[in-house]
């Protein structure tokens, strides 16, 4: 049996545990997801934390009554005589009788019924008493609306063994502890205020330095393959949206249009039009492709606020974006290029595992995209070849692919093992065609350019976000917005103190002279908290030798040491990005 039919069982038999608990409960809907499963409700009263446990525990003794899911099929209005004091299924009942239907599906397990097509275990005895458990409370929207009432959502997991289960925990506690948000608060580095807006973020001083080395090191290795940096505006006509196909595509993810002089303007959901403007700006040639454009430029996507999550999922965030102009023989070569840099800049932030999907459309709905068979044939080929010629292992996903090209898309794998989506290469036949994109080829005639869209690390809030929770907060030394502290013992260590402070401030080092009042064991606390990579404690004997006495992160004193001799050590970790 599959896990997501026993995970849907289960979904079926906590709203019954609901019923039995709250009996005034009207429900809405409740899915198996990835993991588990969840249901919304709209209770008599708000949960808790503590409510979980005895819904749990009810759910287990009707599990254990061996109850069987008997599904029947029911005409429109008996299904409405039978939910007719359940509002929301009301409305889906209503939505099917709209959309044709003539009868309905539902499913009984005990005394509860539910609206669904199915498939569930045929009795409760199939799941597995002891590998399931309820995680938590969320707030969630009717149906994603934020116009609907907010319904309270519990969530469950759930595995086939009790041994998964507690796999799965056990990560999941690590991953709490990792969480972004709650190290992007004790270390300063970023937030998001309900007064600037949801999912808009507000980059703090260290949050900026630690994006700042990011972005200097992207634009390196950028200029290095043959890259041109690029600016756009935030905001353009929305004609060329219009023209593009994203207000008919990609609408519901646009922000609505701001009207300025008789004039439509849309906020940027993406940099790609505006490059395409740069490219279109004079004649080329064959002699000059491949182009590549590269912005590090801030778009606007209206996520709902049930998907919010921190800076892993905001609603304005910068892309490192690129878009590579080229001839249709360079695109196989190009996108080997992105996918070598990819690695490189990968691998260089700690990232050594990946998953990567090949996303191409879904062949059961097509009118989603643009193009026809020929074009969408022609660009999945492409990175297909390659992805094979690089020996890399991949799943090929349908459904995933944009509205205009398929892509490959990496996932990178942090060090508790979570995927997390970050770079794109994407092959795009259609916008060169909507654009009248062109080169002119060695015979001397127009010719249609490729378009290769890619980011290499997505964009700096997820990437942020994601060596935040890969590290647990403890970044490199390299990466790390504080490198170093040096902590004087006393009142007269101080001046040595300043001048440790600017030998290696001199050199470039990101160092802070810790001298208040405080207890150097304070200090020192406050420093691993902080999580700074190397703490310079400074007293009598290390003024006397000229030296300091180094504490490394997660290890503690490891002794003193020559201030020339640490100085040359922390050059070269950040030299080896260690």
């Amino acid at each position: 049996m599959k896990i997501e039919t026993t995970r849907h069982s289960l979904a079926h038999i906590m709203a019954y545990a609901v019923q039995e608990l709250f009996p005034r409960t009207k429900f809405g809907i409740g899915p198996a997801i990835e993991n588990g499963f969840y249901y919304d409700f709209d209770l008599p009263r708000s949960l808790t934390p503590e409510d979980l446990p005895k819904i749990e525990e009810k759910m287990k003794k009707l599990i254990k009554e061996n109850l069987t899911f008997r599904k029947r099929l029911l005409s429109i209005k008996k299904a409405k005589e039978i939910f007719k004091n359940q509002s929301y299924k009301l409305e889906l009942i209503k939505e099917l009788a709209e959309n044709g239907s003539r009868e309905v599906s539902i499913y009984q397990v005990g005394n509860f019924i539910d609206l669904c097509k199915g498939p569930h275990v045929r009795s409760t005895k199939e799941i597995p008493i002891n590998a399931f458990k309820l995680t938590k409370i969320a707030g969630a929207y009717w149906r994603g609306n934020e116009k609907n009432p907010m319904l309270q959502r519990i969530y469950g997991v759930a595995f086939k063994t009790k041994k998964e289960l507690a796999d799965f925990l056990k990560i999941q506690e690590k991953a709490e502890k990792r969480d972004h948000r709650k190290i992007g608060k004790e270390l300063d580095l970023f937030s998001i205020k309900e007064e600037v807006g949801a999912g808009l973020v507000l980059w703090h001083p260290k949050g900026a330095i630690i994006r700042n080395i990011i972005e200097g090191f992207w634009r390196k290795e950028h200029r290095k393959r043959g890259y041109w940096y690029v600016y756009t505006p935030h905001i353009a006509n929305i004609k060329l949206w219009e023209k593009s196909g994203h207000t008919k595509f990609y609408k519901e993810n646009m922000y609505p249009p701001m009207r300025i002089e008789e004039t439509d303007y849309q906020l940027k959901p993406m940099n790609c039009l505006a490059h395409v403007q740069i490219y279109k700006n004079k004649i080329r040639s064959y002699r000059d492709l491949p182009i590549r454009y590269c912005e590090l430029g801030t778009v606007y996507r209206y996520e709902k606020s049930g998907v919010l999550h921190g800076i892993l999922r905001p609603r304005g965030f910068t892309q490192d974006d690129s878009h590579i102009f080229c001839q249709p023989n360079q695109i196989t070569e190009e996108v080997s290029g992105v996918l070598d840099l990819t690695t490189f800049l990968l691998s260089s932030f700690g990232f050594k595992k990946y998953e990567i999907d090949l996303s191409v459309r879904d062949p059961k709905n097509k009118s989603k995209y643009l193009g026809d068979d020929k074009i969408w044939k022609k660009a999945e080929k492409a990175l297909e070849y390659v992805l094979k010629k690089k020996k890399l292992k991949y799943i090929k996903v349908e459904g995933e692919a944009v509205f205009y090209g398929p892509k490959i898309d990496i996932k990178l794998v942090d060090a508790i093992g979570r995927p997390w989506q970050g770079p794109t290469i994407q092959v795009d036949f259609n916008f060169p065609e909507k654009f009248d994109l062109n080169f002119i080829n060695q015979k001397g005639k127009k010719q249609r350019v490729v378009m290769i869209h890619r980011t290499v690390l997505g964009s700096m809030e997820r990437f942020l976000g994601c060596l935040l929770e890969n590290y647990g907060g403890a970044l490199p030394l390299w990466l790390s917005p504080e490198q170093i502290w040096v902590i004087p013992v006393g009142a007269r260590h101080k001046k040595y103190a300043q001048t440790v402070r600017e030998q290696f401030s001199d050199k470039g080092f990101r160092v802070e002279l810790k001298d208040t009042a405080e207890t150097v064991s304070k200090k020192i606390r406050e420093g691993e908290i902080q999580k700074i990579p190397y703490l310079l404690v400074v007293g009598d004997k290390e003024v006397k030798t000229k030296s300091v006495r180094v504490r490394k992160r997660k290890k503690g004193d490891i002794g003193e040491m020559k201030v020339e001799k640490f100085l040359k050590k922390i050059k070269i970790e950040i030299e080896k990005k260690k």
